[in-house]
This record gives structure tokens, sequence and C-alpha cells, in this order.
């Protein structure tokens, strides 16, 4: 009995215990994120998307209904990048002929395909314009909304008095949209719809209208610039304004109204601004009014 006890503390020393140490507080870690780095590959393995243009418009084509909108909105997506345009010059052709088609489709397939019709890069094939004036009349408001967005992002003047006849819709997102895309189109024919909308019952409206006529150079809207530049009046008018984790609406008012006061230099705002350089509680705000008083 002796000889085991005199044995088992000489086995025990520092030396000894050193290899049991290293895997207790450094292989077993390193293990640990080892196998966490294998399972993250694996699951980027499973959700990458190696799929082309060309694959997205075949399943948008001929792929099944809870397959084919999702397609439209990751190519609507996909072709926001120039790069991705530039390499698919043929794209063009084939979207339209996609959206053709998607008449007795998905609304949602619709909506996704005219938004990427909107991103083509000019020259247009010849039937773009014509299907997406044919798309205001959709009986999907959504669609209605993408389509109206696309004319403005294509920037075709003749779209102008289709989109100023849906200024009279019902549909406050509508008139939204439409005056959003009215201050983005050249020339001066909408400036009267666009001052209209100055008193519309929607906030959200009124608010477009303003920085759309100052887009134009047009001071018509100066009155609705300075209530946007209170942030007090504006979260109260967002109805609480947004919760801890949302992003700052009001906040993005208040920049949509600086930088038309500053497309304007209209100096009548410039206390305003300084106010708000030195006192909003978004460093973005505080930014960009100061953007504005270098330019004023």
């Amino acid at each position: 009995m002796d000889k085991l006890v005199e044995r088992e503390p000489a086995g025990r020393g520092p030396v000894a215990a050193a290899p049991a140490l290293a895997v207790q507080f450094f292989l077993i870690p390193l293990g640990v994120i080892a196998i966490t780095l294998l399972i993250y590959a694996g699951f980027r393995l499973l959700l990458a998307d190696d799929r082309t243009v060309e694959d997205y418009l075949n399943e948008i084509q001929h792929g099944g209904s809870d397959r084919r909108w999702p397609a439209a909105y990751e190519l609507s997506r996909r072709i926001s990048d120039p790069k991705v345009r530039a390499a698919n010059p043929g794209l063009g052709p084939a979207l339209v002929k996609a959206f053709a088609d998607s008449k007795r489709s998905d609304p949602m397939v619709r909506r996704y395909l005219a938004l990427a019709l909107g991103r083509l890069d000019p020259p247009l094939p010849p039937d773009a314009l014509p299907l997406l004036k044919d798309a205001l009349a959709d009986p999907d408001s959504d669609t209605r909304i993408s389509a109206i967005w696309a004319l403005g992002s294509i920037g075709d003047t003749s779209a102008a008095p289709a989109l100023m006849e849906l200024y009279a819709s019902d549909d406050a997102g509508i008139r939204k949209m439409t005056v959003y895309t009215l201050g983005a189109l050249p020339g001066d024919v909408q400036i009267r719809t666009l001052q209209t909308a100055l008193n519309d019952p929607s906030t959200d409206v009124r608010w477009n209208a303003a920085v759309a006529l100052a887009r134009h150079d047009r001071r018509d809207g100066v009155p609705v610039l300075r209530e946007m530049l209170d942030r007090a009046g504006v979260e109260q008018r967002l109805q609480g304004g947004a919760g801890p984790t949302d992003e700052d609406r009001a906040g993005e008012v208040i920049i949509s109204s600086l930088r038309a006061v500053a497309s304007l230099k209209e100096h009548s705002l410039r206390e305003s601004v300084q106010g708000l350089s030195r006192q909003d509680p978004s460093m973005k705000v505080r930014q960009a009014a100061l953007e504005a008083l270098k330019v004023m």
C-alpha cells in the first residue's frame, strides 16, 4: 500500500500535467471552432445560388407556381448590378417576352418583372414601353406601382400624360409613386399635377410632391419642405415614428428635404438647416445638413 501511495504523486508534476492543460484550454476550443466553421461552410454551400440569368428566366416561364415569383424576384435583384447587365446583352428581348406572357400569371411575378424592365440599360426593346404603359391599368395595384416606378426609371417623357391620369387614383400608394415618378421625369407638363399634390390628403404624397417640384427647380413646395425639416412634426405625422429596432424613418424624410433645400439654395430655410446640423440626434441628418449648408 505504501508503494502505491508513493508512486501516485510522482506522475502529477507540472510537466506531466501540461499536455492535459493544453488539451483542455487550447485543443478543445480549437476543435469546437473548426466544427463550427465546417457547419457554416456546409450551410453556405447549400444556400449558394450559382444559377444564371437564363436559368431564372427559364424558371419564370416553365417552373412551378411556387418557384416562379422567387425566380422573378431574384432576377430583378440580380440585374440591378451593371456587371450582370453587361454580361447579358441579350436579356432585354427575353425579359420583355416573359413580361408579356405573365398577364395571366401570379401578380407577384409581374411586379418583379416590371421592376426588372425598369433596370434595363438603353436602348430598350421596342415593346418594353408599351407593355409597361399597359400595366398601368393592371388589376393588381402593386403591379401598377412597379410599372410606374419602371417608367420613371427609364425616364421616357411620353409616359407623363398616362402617369398624370393616375394621380386621380383613390390608392394613396399609387398617387405617392406617381408623384415621385413625375418628379424624376424631365419636362414641365407635369408641374400642375405636382402643385395639386401639395394639398393631397396623404402626408407622404405631399412630401413627395415638394421634393419632386424642387427637382424641377420650383419653389412651390417650400412650405412643405419646411414642415419636413421639423423632426417632432415629422415623427408625429409618422404616427409615433419608428421603434427602437427600426430605421429612422423621420431622419430619411428630413434628409430628403435637406437635399431638396440644397438644390433650390433656399436661404429662407437656412436657420432650420443650421439647427439640424447642431442638434438632430441622427449623425446622418447632421451630415446632410452640413452638406446642404455648404451648397447654400
